[in-house]
């Protein structure tokens, strides 16, 4: 299989990461652990956004000294990576906007711009978000509020450079009706079209010192540094190699899946691939744009105060089961309601009650009625073939929803053999066959539910990477074959070895006792 590159945004570093930021890296890491077992060449970005007036402002805040920017940086950014390594997020690269590589990168890619003719300098008088990192020009905001955080803006009377973003909308509106894939999901491609209806307006690229020192100096002007968006946009390409690295670049450029909030769908799907196209590059092939999560009504944000902590969280819960509601409860792109009693509920019903609950009855079985091993079955039995033909069809159906990020879809056909699993159990009534002496019928029906959460644990393994595992274990599965399960173990049934000894442990997901009400 080819390349595949998946980035996340990179997040500000004003403050620690919350249940948004995790919500993007979990979906990131789903997708890429998922083409890693189809035999790709994965690379899954993410990093930090380091610069800007909000750094500035928070880094005073924190007691740190003007110049002392760097300091305070490097005290949040290890936040981002520890909880990114609790969350289990299997990143390949992670980029800094401090780091020097990027920052040569960003001046050279300015410097061919401006070469190029599309940077000039004016005067400029607007209206600035300090909280957006945002310029907004007369026509875009009323009465002094920002339209996207709906906040009081700065109005600035200043000198800055500009480029001619103008010159490529024709091109960027041609580009996204010619690739219907460039944008997604569909809905915030026509938002985009929608708001390239209006006339575009050149992009403000710089910040005077005078006003704000911590930001990648302009290459061709001392006085100026680069506006923050524009330099965070730039990591993409200076993560895969642009320009130190130009065989790291050309292996894996254009990008596969950048994957970001809709909030801020604008800066990645305008001024992005027109700043690509100003430079000569190929823009990615697709952008998506993921909904939020809403806490009564209110999207969660650290200006709100309602922001929910993941670690809080993973503590409580567990890594796995946090994972597994993220992506399940609601679609992919869409908002959720996000509430700790959903969560536990999920928990309670899908994990506890479904899962958990049909790995111990199957393995107390097994030690019960085959010494806890693998019975030789023949496979006859009506049972066994409903749980034989519900995991063969499962390969396709993870291969055609998680590609297209249909988490909710791709894990709604797995619990689905879940199930059917369960189902057989009590239909076939084993406890019934071993009265009656059908031992065949009996061997046929428990190696079917072993070899079912075989299948099980294989298709679980994007989506939880750990209790993928812990299920492998107790099948008795080797440790090598677990470490080198690949999604075409799905599609073979029969892998288990008649005679393999289980190794049943303690349940997967203990219940969660909710108060009665």
């Amino acid at each position: 299989m080819s390349k595949f590159y998946i980035t996340t945004p990179i997040y500000y570093v004003n403050s620690n990461p919350h249940i948004g930021h995790s919500y993007t890296q979990v979906a990131c890491d789903t997708v890429s652990r998922f083409f890693r077992m189809k035999g790709g060449d994965v690379l899954f970005m993410t990093g930090t956004d380091e610069h800007g007036e909000k750094i500035e402002e928070a880094a005073l805040a924190k007691g740190f000294k003007a110049g002392e920017e760097k300091k305070f940086v490097d005290t949040i950014v290890p936040v981002f990576k520890d909880l990114w390594k609790k969350l289990n997020i299997s990143y390949d690269y992670f980029v800094r906007t401090t780091d020097p590589y990027h920052e040569r990168c960003v001046q050279a890619f300015i410097d061919k711009l401006n070469k190029s003719g599309l940077i000039y300098k004016k005067a400029y008088q607007g209206w600035f978000c300090t909280p957006c990192e945002t310029f907004w020009s007369e026509s875009q905001i009323t009465g002094g509020v920002c339209p996207e955080c709906k906040r009081p803006c700065e109005k600035l009377d200043e000198t800055n450079y500009f480029f001619k973003t103008s010159e490529y909308q024709k091109w960027l509106i041609d580009h996204i009706k010619a690739n219907p894939d460039f944008i997604r999901p569909d809905f915030r491609r026509n938002e985009v079209l929608g708001f390239l209806k209006e006339e575009l307006h050149d992009l403000c690229i710089s910040r005077p010192k005078s006003r704000m020192k911590w930001g990648i100096e302009l290459p061709f002007d001392k006085d100026f540094v680069t506006y923050v968006w524009f330099d965070a946009l730039i990591n993409y390409i200076s993560g895969a190699g642009y320009p130190h690295d130009m065989e790291r670049f050309n292996k894996y450029w254009p990008a596969d899946f950048h994957v970001i909030g809709k909030d801020i769908i604008r800066h990645h799907a305008v001024y992005w691939p027109i700043m690509l196209k100003g430079a000569g590059i190929e823009p990615p092939k697709s952008i998506f744009a993921h909904g939020w999560w809403v806490i009564k009504g209110e999207k969660m944000s650290k200006s709100r105060g309602n922001v929910v902590d993941p670690l809080d969280l993973i503590a409580r819960y567990g890594i796995d089961p946090y994972r597994y509601f993220l992506l399940r409860e609601i679609s992919f792109g869409l908002d959720g309601a996000f509430s700790e009693e959903a969560l536990v509920a999920r928990y309670n019903s899908d994990l506890a009650n479904d899962l958990g609950n049909l790995l111990n009855r199957t393995l107390t079985m097994t030690e019960k009625y085959f010494e806890g091993k693998v019975p030789q079955a023949a496979l006859k039995s009506k049972a066994a073939g409903s749980m034989k033909e519900a995991g063969s069809a499962l390969y396709g159906e993870l291969d055609k929803a998680v590609p297209n990020f249909e988490f909710a879809i791709a894990l709604e056909k797995i619990w689905a053999l879940v199930g059917i699993a369960n189902k057989s159990i009590e239909q076939s009534k084993p406890w019934v066959l071993v009265k009656e002496g059908k031992t065949g019928e009996l061997a046929d029906v428990i190696y079917g539910l072993l070899e079912s959460l075989r299948i099980i644990a294989v298709a679980i393994s994007p989506f939880m990477p750990e209790t993928a595992k812990r299920i492998a274990e107790q099948l008795g599965i080797p440790k090598e074959a677990i470490d080198n399960m690949t999604l075409a173990d799905i599609k073979v049934w029969g892998k288990l070895k008649a005679g393999q000894s289980i190794n049943k442990t303690a349940p997967l997901f203990p219940r969660i006792e909710t108060p009665k009400t």
